[in-house]
């Protein structure tokens, strides 16, 4: 459903404190970042010369500074996103990235149901956001804090190690986008994309957001029960679980002091807790995206106008 395609690995768990700062560090960062796109890429205000003052008001502007307008227009990030949702993109999906950056391609700003995608669109728009360029830097860095805090240490360490970390969160990410947004919605013909609200008070568009991972629209255009998030959601987390990551294995660990070696038993992941914990991790993490979703339209209107805002104040002369 949600299909921002950047998924949180298995090896975050909802006991360490860690994610929760984490996803509060990676939101903060994602909006002083759009922040400084956005100023980073405002035109200069180029002063009036002397020969524009003489011509008066009456004075045209020259088809060169109509071309330069035009090109400072495509540079504005919120512009761009205009840009983008006129463009021709696969039929009944979006160009948007929240935050100028991460692949929102499965959500439109619109509460009126578009006709149906065809399992072969369903397949498309996944797999374009699943191999989007913003996934290969993202999964790498979640594996190196992985590595850092020798999470599911069957991986051991060095570069073997990262490896092993980097392919299981990419092939984690992979599985669910695929699960959630193109085989089970394909299977039970029900409409794997968001439709915002884009009215009424923050709590009520907040709830609606949150609900949508439990009530969706069939290609029919009903509201059923979400069954592609909850139980694609579930069945990714088994798939993922039971398939590659790492099974119990013994170390051991020599004690300097005493010469004595004594055998460490370091349980298995595969097992049911585990992908009931990771389950519900991805699940608030999905609900939490479709909030951000539903109010990014919002936050990109504002950016844009504090930006013309400023670029016409700039331009008022004394």
């Amino acid at each position: 459903m949600t299909n921002i395609a950047l998924r949180l690995p298995l090896f975050f768990y909802p006991e360490k404190c860690f994610l929760r700062k984490f996803g509060a560090c990676l939101l903060a960062a994602l909006c002083l970042l759009s922040v400084l796109v956005t100023a980073q890429q405002t035109p200069p205000v180029v002063p009036p010369t002397p020969d524009a003052e003489q011509q008066g008001p009456s004075a045209k502007p020259s088809p060169s500074a109509n071309q330069e307008t035009s090109t400072e227009k495509e540079k504005d990030p919120g512009a761009i996103a205009t840009v983008q949702e006129k463009k021709p993109a696969e039929a009944g999906t979006s160009n948007d990235r929240l935050f100028y950056t991460l692949p929102n391609f499965l959500t439109l700003e619109t509460k009126k149901q578009l006709p149906p995608l065809t399992v072969g669109q369903k397949f498309k728009v996944v797999t374009r956001g699943s191999f989007d360029y913003v996934q290969y830097p993202w999964y790498g860095f979640l594996s190196l804090i992985s590595q850092a805090e020798n999470s599911e240490p069957g991986y051991g360490q060095g570069w073997e190690g990262y490896g092993k970390r980097y392919a299981a969160a990419f092939a984690d990410g992979t599985i669910e986008n695929y699960f959630t947004g193109a085989i089970l919605p394909s299977l039970l013909h029900q409409d794997p994309r968001y439709y915002q609200l884009g009215e009424g008070s923050f709590w009520h568009r907040t709830g609606y957001a949150m609900s949508r991972n439990l009530i969706t629209l069939s290609d029919s255009g009903h509201k059923q029960f979400n069954y592609s998030e909850v139980v694609g959601g579930a069945l990714a987390a088994a798939v993922s679980t039971y398939t590659y990551h790492p099974k119990s294995f013994i170390t051991y660990r020599y004690n300097a002091s005493t010469g004595v070696t004594t055998p460490v038993f370091n349980p298995s992941d595969r097992t049911l807790t585990n992908t009931a914990k990771v389950w519900g991790t991805q699940y608030g993490y999905d609900t939490l995206t479709l909030v951000i979703k539903e109010f990014w339209p919002d936050i990109r209107r504002e950016i844009s106008r504090h930006r013309h805002k400023s670029g016409a104040g700039g331009n008022i002369s004394p």
